[in-house]
């Protein structure tokens, strides 16, 4: 490699954590807090559109949505998603990270607001066009994945990449619980301002006309985090390793990186010519990229893809699991208000004391542990847990067990985001060269969404079909398989990112061969 790119890279990987690390860390993370709350909030409020739009005139019921269209709202947030990761993970090593980052965070604010904004004449219609806003959404969201892990694993340094990275990816947590958390409060105060009789006393009454603005007010309050941090990620400058290793400009990256990092820049001169392009610069579709990376990429995708069946199939239908265990009383015996708000208290606890605990365990022994530790053992308790549910199932419906249900469905999130959920976000933003960095995230990432429609899709027509504890089953198999695929990964813990997709040996002998030098002194302050 180079002198001015190797020493500019040194000083990255040496730097110590500073203010900005951490300035870094909320900007990409309130992406990532927007992301969680737009894609999980759905769940909260498909039982009051049911009722909404789809009630029944006589029915000892409340209305629920089509099982087509439960699917549709349900899944197609991850559509848009996957096509996202894949197109803005590609522009964004064409273009640079910080280019692409602003459009992405547009896009969620635009399609939050217009979901909520969903009018029709016909049920149909509104479902449709929330469904085409939804759509949008997911495409914004599916941007920020490769684009926000790449951001921090360049600009962080080797010793706590796996914290900083993580700590991005914990805040999808934080947006979780606050999905919960809003809906709680909006209901509840439609609730205490407009008092309604339960299903069974009163069909048509228990639906209060005002329930139709509670769904709109929760979706739409995702675009206002992503809104409060658009200024401050388009201040943010191009990361330093994309402009000295796929832009070939050294000086512009220290430029770049002195301005936000405490580091002593000294430039005499550089005779590299910004841009250049040097025949190591194998692509993604090539033999070379292949027999150096393509196992790490089946790792990564193959990985994520099983992850996200059990983790977005268990999200997206905790509702349905607490019903049946009686958890959340049933719903004819609740207004519509009530349901909504019964659903949003169980899944804000469920966050509260597993889904958030678990991602911070991941920032917190990441860089200790190591990222093929922490993934392997997750996956094993996951698949433990899963059977320990499913096969004794009929043992937790019992009213006196069903705390017990809860708490061992607790563990199989926690020990999600304290292993996979977490480590197959942070690994394929360190593992891949420079260049197709963002590429290779964005085809892990939406190999995971497409993990996530067969679970958003194929549970809830399983569950119907053959039943909550044989779904339960399959899961535990499918988080088996994830722990075979976890040894397709190889651990970064304490490399950095040029050791870890052989950038250092590659450049080195370009060097040799170019002859190419340059005076750039960095002191790490």
């Amino acid at each position: 490699m180079p002198k001015d790119n190797l020493q500019v890279l040194n000083a990255l990987d040496g730097a110590k954590t500073q203010w900005y690390h951490f300035t870094a860390i909320i900007i990409a993370g309130m992406g990532f807090f927007t992301d969680a709350y737009d894609l999980f909030c759905i769940s909260l409020v498909t039982k009051l559109l049911g009722r909404i739009y789809y009630h029944k005139a006589g029915s000892s019921t409340p209305g629920s949505l089509p099982s087509n269209v439960a699917a549709a709202v349900n899944g197609v947030a991850f559509c848009g998603t996957l096509t996202g990761q894949l197109f803005f993970g590609w522009l964004g090593d064409k273009l640079g990270r910080k280019r692409v980052y602003g459009i992405t965070l547009l896009l969620m604010v635009i399609c939050s607001l217009a979901s909520g904004l969903s009018f029709g004449r016909h049920p149909n219609d509104v479902m449709a066009t929330l469904c085409f806003f939804r759509f949008w959404l997911g495409f914004g969201i599916g941007g920020d994945y490769p684009l926000s892990a790449t951001i921090m694993s360049e600009y962080a340094n080797k010793k706590t990449r796996g914290a900083f990275i993580a700590a991005v990816f914990a805040m999808q947590g934080f947006g979780i619980l606050a999905g919960g958390m809003v809906a709680i409060i909006v209901s509840g105060a439609f609730k205490a301002q407009y008092p309604s009789p339960p299903y069974f006393k009163n069909p048509n009454g228990s639906t209060v006309p005002e329930a139709d603005y509670v769904w709109r007010i929760i979706l739409m309050f995702g675009a206002v985090p992503a809104l409060l941090t658009y200024y401050w990620r388009m201040k943010m400058p191009e990361t330093a390793r994309y402009t000295a290793l796929v832009a070939k400009d050294a000086k512009q990256a220290a430029a770049d990186m002195s301005k936000v990092l405490q580091v002593d820049l000294e430039e005499e001169r550089q005779l590299e010519k910004p841009g250049e392009k040097r025949g190591n610069d194998f692509g993604l579709f090539t033999t070379k990229f292949l027999s150096k990376h393509g196992l790490h990429l089946l790792g990564t995708a193959s990985t994520w893809f099983l992850l996200d069946i059990a983790f977005y199939s268990q999200n997206l239908f905790q509702k349905d699991i607490f019903s049946a265990i009686g958890w959340i009383p049933k719903a004819k015996t609740m207004n519509a208000l009530e349901e909504v708000y019964s659903i949003a208290r169980a899944q804000t606890l469920i966050a509260l004391f597993s889904t958030v605990p678990g991602y911070w365990f991941t920032v917190a022994l990441i860089d200790k542990m190591g990222r093929f530790r922490i993934q392997l053992m997750g996956f094993f308790f996951m698949t433990l847990f899963m059977f320990a549910l499913a096969i004794p199932y009929h043992h937790w419906t019992l009213p006196n067990n069903r705390i017990g249900f809860v708490i061992m469905y607790s563990l199989t999130f926690f020990f999600s985001n304290f292993g996979p959920n977490a480590t197959t976000f942070v690994v394929p933003a360190e593992i891949f060269p420079a260049r197709l960095r963002s590429t290779c995230h964005g085809i892990s990432a939406a190999s995971g969404k497409a993990g996530a429609m067969v679970g958003a899709f194929g549970f809830l027509y399983a569950a119907d079909a053959i039943g909550v504890q044989k779904s339960l089953i399959i899961l535990g198999v499918i988080s088996f398989l994830g722990m075979l695929f976890t040894f397709l990964v190889p651990e970064s813990k304490g490399k950095s990112l040029e050791e870890m997709s052989d950038e250092v040996e590659q450049e080195n002998g370009n060097q040799t061969q170019g002859g190419r030098q340059s005076n750039t002194e960095i002191r790490i302050a």
